[in-house]
């Protein structure tokens, strides 16, 4: 039924939260990922704007999920038998939490970075450069780049398979940007032996070909040596 009035309406709100919250583990997991930065701000005593942002960042993420958790709800609701319409419904509503939750991680990184890395002489970080701005903004252009190359070619699934390999793509991202910001031979070579380790597994395990490891790890050279060499 419909409610009468203002207060049942805010009672109905309440229970849905409360039904979402006991019901969908991954909300769970926001509420206390929300109560750790909520913690961290106050903690480091950020500034009113980052204070802003953070709460902001953390509603989104929240609020996200709870629409994920109510098309979930509506889409069984309609039917109890598989359908690709259904399985589209509720993986592009999971696509919505996934991007608001990488868009809260890399908010939060930039609010809190300059807190917690040098800790005892730090400016606030809005006010100047954060530290990893490069590698970080490399990555994420090789997981954009990835993700528009495998819904292009069609083939396999995000996690297993299709062209270009991913787990190369970004392995090989992190071995250049750990290799070109100065932290030594050893520590470069270990990086990148991992990544040729992370990349060899992806075929042996016949997730992809040849060619889609040699292209993944390709394009996340390419693109990271590109963004050190205009952004760095």
């Amino acid at each position: 039924m419909k409610p009468k009035s203002w207060v049942e309406s805010l009672n109905c709100a309440i229970e849905g939260i409360l039904w979402a919250v006991k019901n969908e583990r991954h909300l769970r997991y926001h509420f206390l990922a929300a109560l750790v930065v909520l913690f961290l701000a106050l903690f480091f005593r950020v500034s009113a704007l980052e204070f802003f942002l953070l709460i902001l960042a953390a509603i989104l993420v929240i609020f996200a999920e709870l629409i994920n958790t109510s098309i979930e709800a509506l889409v069984d609701l309609v039917t109890d038998e598989y359908h690709e319409l259904a399985k589209r419904a509720k993986d592009i509503a999971a696509g919505a939490v996934l991007v608001t939750s990488v868009g809260a991680a890399i908010l939060g990184y930039l609010v809190l970075s300059g807190y917690i890395f040098p800790l005892f002489d730090s400016e606030p970080t809005l006010i100047q450069e954060p530290q990893g701005t490069v590698p970080v903004g490399a990555l994420l252009m090789v997981v954009i780049l990835v993700v528009l190359l495998k819904a292009k070619y069609n083939h396999g699934t995000p996690l297993h398979g299709g062209m270009p390999s991913g787990h190369a793509a970004i392995a090989f991202s992190i071995a250049v940007s750990v290799m070109l910001s100065g932290s030594g031979l050893l520590i470069s070579l270990m990086v990148l032996l991992l990544a040729v380790l992370v990349s060899k597994s992806r075929m042996m395990m016949r997730i992809h070909t040849p060619k889609e490891v040699w292209l993944g790890a390709a394009l996340g050279t390419t693109v990271t040596l590109l963004a050190f060499l205009f952004f760095d």
